[in-house]
């Protein structure tokens, strides 16, 4: 089968349901139920089956899609997580426009599948692209409020000025390889090979809300929940950390590149966990824990164990998904994504305990699976450096501290109000999902590398114990230090380092500022000369039209009554003449015929000597006129 069938299906049903406008929440649910459960069948038979597909673009260039073990997980992954939240959306999110954003969310979703079906650059850019056409929609989708489409335009652009790295990495591949499939990237090497990887690195760091581009990450909050949720778990964001893992073979061998993984990675894990711990609104702590938490996986990769980023991936998709949903609910029940003014424990106990359940994945306690593959990313760090290790540690020991302040502080059990009710579609996706977290526990187990390497075709780290040991004992602490600043007054988290220390004012300066004044300039000059000088033009036109049809009015059309007035008249005289000629010459020839007739019977006397008289006369004549000649 063609392996393009996969991302196609959720891409063309979604377009159906954004035409097809505003339905009512359980058509919407079960419509994008339906599709995603059949993405989701084919893309595990597309996994096992090990499908592929290609299309002719041009001469040279082909559409390729093929999977690998790795991706084949992600594949799976992504409608994993896109069918509970897509769910959620039809059941929770406001009515008004609604069709536009599931159907917006399932295109969302294809353009990720898309993108780790794809077997070159092209492909990947176009499923690239798709994603960040779709995140800017998504972001914006509340547009009557205008900060909401700053904030899209912001997070777009920001992630394009990444974007141009990808860019950069297709010239070069098909400069020095003369195809973009990834197995020809394997023939690169020197300036091109590094150009190829740094172009993907920048890229990937970019999406995925890497230092420095990470404060998109916050501007993308004022997008729905249910957008946030799959933004942050299994699309968009995850598409930077898969697409590093994914060409980790092709160009690992570059200069630098997996230094600069690494330095991406540990940076953006201890910044974004710095900033979520002072962090006081709820989807901003996790949009940093993502920063973060994406910032293991880099420096996974850099370290070489591309698998065990992906194993981190899936867990994280697992429990920030739910986490998300449930900041969402949390914070439309308390009014406000402060966390000190939600306490919604006992207002929402369900709620409350599969956000627990997520919390503690996040904070990475045993035996839930993101704690497990948290502590492979320290043992894959400890293979490059003992201290690199050290701060995968702390970065470890932040994650647990921000998990447990969002968690007593959105759902603590010590505020105000009664009980709240929930739709069913609202709290089993979160529940679903939960769940699917405790199920990763199974990595726990003795013997389990084993078969997880078999199936992720990828090397596990063997570890140290004494970085188990410490991660352990670090972990612990931070669950202490985040109960007790759960305690503390939250004067401080406007400050600048839960504002990415001075990042966004940077970016919005650097970048989206003089981005969006180039694009007024742009505008001004597209209306004055490139429209003003055709509009000019029609406008010199219509005048002279205006002009002729005058002149046609007043000469040409005058000109010929006047010829039809002379023409009248000119018949009429005619008339009268005619008439006078044609009836008077004959009559008058007649009457001068007969008024000679009579003179000649006169002359006809019958008397001789009248006719010689007459003949004298005449030859007298003759000789007169003959004497004037002569």
């Amino acid at each position: 089968m063609n392996l393009f069938l996969v991302p196609l299906l959720p891409i063309a049903a979604g377009a159906v349901v954004v035409l097809a406008g505003d339905r009512s929440r359980a058509v919407l649910g079960s419509a994008a139920a339906a599709v995603l459960a059949g993405t989701l069948a084919l893309s595990v038979v597309a996994a096992l089956s090990n499908w592929s597909g290609g299309y002719a673009w041009a001469p040279g260039i082909a559409l390729r899609a093929g999977l690998t073990p790795l991706s084949g997980a992600v594949l799976v992954l992504v409608p994993l997580i896109a069918l509970p939240v897509l769910v959620f959306a039809a059941a929770h999110e406001a009515r008004q426009g609604l069709g536009r954003l599931v159907g917006l969310l399932l295109v969302f979703t294809g353009g990720m599948h898309l993108l780790v079906a794809a077997d070159d650059l092209l492909t990947l850019l176009i499923g690239w692209e798709l994603v960040g056409a779709c995140s800017w929609a998504l972001i914006g989708h509340h547009w009557r409020d205008p900060a909401n489409p700053r904030s899209a335009t912001y997070a777009f652009v920001t992630t394009r000025i990444g974007d141009l790295g990808l860019f950069a990495a297709l010239l070069a591949a098909w400069n020095g390889a003369g195809s973009l499939d990834y197995a020809a990237l394997e023939r690169l090497d020197g300036l091109h090979l590094a150009l190829v990887a740094w172009g993907v690195l920048i890229a990937a760091a970019a999406k995925a809300g890497q230092v420095p581009f990470a404060p998109w990450l916050f501007r993308a909050m004022a997008g729905p929940s249910s957008v946030s949720a799959l933004l942050h778990a299994a699309a968009m964001v995850a598409a930077g950390a898969y697409l590093v893992a994914r060409l980790h073979p092709q160009i690992a061998d570059a200069p630098g590149f997996a230094v600069g993984a690494m330095t991406i990675g540990i940076a953006t894990a201890l910044a974004g966990g710095l900033v979520a711990v002072l962090q006081g609104h709820a989807k901003k702590l996790l949009a940093a824990s993502t920063s973060a938490h994406l910032g293991l996986m880099f420096l996974a990769v850099g370290t070489g164990y591309p698998g065990v980023a992906m194993l981190h991936l899936i867990a994280h998709a697992a429990f920030k998904a739910p986490l998300f949903l449930a900041a969402g609910i949390a914070g439309e029940k308390a009014g406000s994504y402060e966390m000190h003014r939600m306490r919604l424990g006992r207002a929402l106990p369900a709620l409350a305990l599969a956000a627990g359940v997520a919390a503690a994945a996040l904070a990475g306690v045993p035996p839930l699976g993101a704690a497990w593959t948290k502590e492979e990313v320290v043992k894959a760090a400890g293979h490059a450096a003992p201290w690199l290790a050290m701060l995968a540690i702390v970065a470890g020991g932040l994650s647990a501290a921000y998990a447990t302040r969002f968690q007593l502080l959105a759902f603590g059990r010590d505020g105000e109000g009664g009980r709240g009710r929930m739709r069913r579609g609202e709290l089993w996706p979160i529940a679903g999902l939960a769940a699917l977290t405790v199920v990763l526990g199974l990595l726990w187990l003795p013997g389990m590398q084993g078969p997880v390497e078999k199936s992720l075709g990828a090397t596990l780290p063997a570890g140290k114990a004494w970085e188990i040991v410490l991660s352990l004992i670090v972990v612990a602490l931070g669950l202490l230090a985040g109960r007790e600043m759960a305690r503390l007054p939250l004067k401080y988290h406007w400050g600048p380092g839960a504002a990415w220390l001075g990042l966004p004012v940077l970016i919005d300066r650097a970048v989206v500022r003089p981005f969006t004044e180039s694009a007024d300039a742009a505008g001004r000059f597209d209306d004055r000369w490139l429209d003003g000088l055709p509009r000019g033009a029609v406008r010199a036109v219509f005048g002279l039209a205006d002009s002729l049809a005058g002149l046609d009015r007043s000469a040409v059309d005058g000109g010929v009554r006047a010829v039809r007035r002379l023409t009248e008249w000119a018949a009429r005289v005619a008339a009268r003449i005619g008439e006078a000629v044609t009836d008077g010459l004959p009559e008058g020839a007649g009457r001068l015929a007969g008024i000679a007739g009579a003179d000649a019977r006169r002359l006809q006397t019958g008397l001789s000597h009248h006719y010689y008289a007459l003949m004298a006369a005449g030859l007298a004549a003759m000789a007169a006129l003959l004497a004037m000649g002569g």
